[in-house]
């Protein structure tokens, strides 16, 4: 690729692996001139990115979806207004917690840590105590990260996570790659897509489904029949629309 970022530049970002993924983009959007715009092609949903962006650059990233879902995600990048981004000495990255919705806070903090490499180290901004990410990584990478409190002010906390080791995603940081409805179809055609839907995610993958009844009975089926570990967690119930999230566990 050349070092000038064309107007409207289309690229396939699913031939690399997660962490030159994030590079090449966070690169891209440095050199790119204020309204101009790239497009990029994920294989899942990539807003753990976009919260990236707005930490190290501010408030200055248009992100559009020009196609949701399965394995080809594309979002339209455009550079508002001009800003200096942050260079890192110290750090790999920076998520800045306060440009986030709380809710996802799990997702954007454990997908990032998944890719950094050994003794990276990534900080979290936040405007409250991030207790609750800091027991994840204790129960799941402890002796394998450090966390240090940088600052504990009232509103702001800054902190230091450093990776001790190649882990992976823990079973908190999993990332939403496909998201369907199935009430269209015939009862049939839904087994064979929640099935379909659960062969193509990877372990630490999940998917979500919108049905129009409680669909525990295809829990049962699939605690008595999967060979592979699971998670059920419904985000809706009813009593028109069941929402359920279905995430591929370590165990």
């Amino acid at each position: 690729m050349s070092n000038t970022i064309q107007s409207n530049e289309e690229i396939d970002v699913r031939v690399f692996v997660p962490i030159k993924r994030h590079e090449l983009l966070l690169k891209m959007f440095r050199e790119l001139p204020v309204s101009q715009s790239f497009t990029f092609i994920n294989d899942h949903d990539p807003i753990p990115l976009y919260y990236e962006f707005r930490s190290v650059f501010g408030d200055v990233v248009g992100w559009e979806y020009l196609n949701k879902g399965g394995r080809e995600w594309k979002v339209k990048v455009t550079r508002t207004e001009e800003s200096q981004g942050r260079e890192f000495k110290d750090i790999s990255t920076l998520l800045d917690l306060r440009k986030a919705d709380k809710k996802e806070w799990k997702q954007i903090v454990f997908h990032r840590y998944g890719m950094m490499e050994e003794g990276t180290t990534m900080e979290i901004i936040s405007s409250e105590d991030p207790g609750e990410i800091h027991g994840i990584f204790m129960q799941k990478f402890e002796g394998k990260h450090r966390w240090i409190y940088k600052k504990k002010d009232d509103g702001e906390y800054v902190v230091h996570v450093t990776k001790q080791d190649n882990s992976g995603l823990g079973d908190e940081g999993y990332s939403v790659v496909n998201t369907f409805d199935v009430r269209p179809y015939t009862p049939s055609d839904r087994h064979e897509m929640f099935y379909k839907a659960f062969a193509d995610i990877k372990t630490g993958e999940a998917f979500e489904f919108i049905n129009d009844h409680d669909p525990k009975p295809l829990y049962y089926q699939m605690e008595a029949e999967s060979k592979e570990p699971f998670r059920w967690e419904y985000l809706e119930k009813g009593p028109e629309v069941w929402k359920v999230r279905v995430i591929k566990t370590k165990e």
